[in-house]
């Protein structure tokens, strides 16, 4: 009987001691986010300053691979709590470059310390791009989360989006897009999408269909506002195709320019003009036969083949 008390109490001793050994790890955990939080509230403070220099502070914040071992295996709550603190900045209507920069590190941070923290990858992938115009970040962010989560279509799909309207290489857009069709659970649109990208690179109607289902996948009320846009710029220069190849027409029956716009109608080339989807109006130059838009007079980069 003796004996087995003796065991039960050695038993509960080394518990206790296991217990007192967790308490201080635990602690030292709880010390460091608890910092970790002040310094980041800290610096959001300051954004109330309007102080440009002020800023600057905020890209402070340490790296991920410096914070993840201080962490002491709690880095997903880490990464928590940074993306809690990011989404306050995020909420802004406007960041200003500086602000920009910093978001990007502290998603850079945010998936270090959890690299399968897809979402993070995927909205920033969508700000700095939309947001912001820094696409080279976007595609950092993206290319490290499609590399720490290639079961994750949508990552290479924007990267397919960056790549085809933004950075105008519709060859690697193409193979992104590709490559996410090829991803399990991807959307039944991505194959006949990745086909017509690689056989119709520059083709206006290509390019509303790729926006199109970036807007549907993407749920930001301001981003989805922003590839509107995109998409009535795309409108301007499918518009202006068609005016060329109804003025090259004309040009070749008539053996002059025409003189205006509803020429191309009058003659029969054109049922109509097409409207301009800012509200302007297309404007022919009877002397060369170029017609511009006039809310938008230089034309899309992405369908341009100096590429200036």
């Amino acid at each position: 009987m003796s004996a087995s008390f003796s065991f039960i109490s050695s038993d509960q001793s080394t518990s206790a001691a296991s217990v007192k050994l967790v308490y201080p790890l635990v602690f030292a955990t709880l010390i460091v986010l608890l910092g970790l939080l002040t310094f980041l509230q800290q610096n959001l403070d300051h954004r109330s300053d309007r102080v440009t220099a002020k800023i600057e502070e905020l890209a402070q914040l340490p790296r991920g691979e410096i914070l993840r071992p201080a962490l002491l295996g709690y880095q997903h709550l880490g990464a928590d709590i940074l993306w809690l603190r990011t989404l306050q900045v995020l909420g802004k209507k406007k960041n200003s470059i500086d602000e920009h920069v910093w978001l990007y590190h502290a998603m850079d941070v945010i998936t270090t310390l959890d690299p399968l923290y897809a979402y993070v990858y995927y909205v920033g992938g969508v700000v700095l791009t939309d947001m912001a115009n820094r696409v080279d970040l976007s595609n950092q962010l993206l290319e490290k989360g499609h590399a720490a989560n290639p079961s994750e279509w949508n990552l290479p799909f924007l990267l397919g989006y960056n790549h085809y309207f933004v950075l105008g290489d519709p060859a690697i857009g193409a193979d992104y897009i590709s490559r996410a069709a090829r991803t399990p659970g991807g959307p039944g649109f991505l194959p006949g999408l990745a086909t017509r990208m690689y056989a119709e690179s520059g083709n206006p109607d290509v390019a509303l269909e790729l926006l199109e289902a970036v807007w549907r996948e993407n749920p930001d009320v301001a981003a989805r506002e922003k590839l509107k846009e995109r998409a009535s710029e795309v409108m301007i220069e499918r518009d202006l195709r068609r005016l060329d190849a109804a003025i090259h027409r004309y040009q070749q029956t008539q053996h002059k320019y025409p003189k205006t716009l509803s020429d191309l109608v009058s003659s029969g080339i054109l049922p109509a003009i097409p409207e301009e989807p800012f509200g302007g109006s297309y404007l022919l130059d009877s002397g060369t036969g170029q017609v511009l838009s006039s809310s938008h007079p230089k034309r899309l980069k992405v369908f341009r083949l100096d590429k200036e």
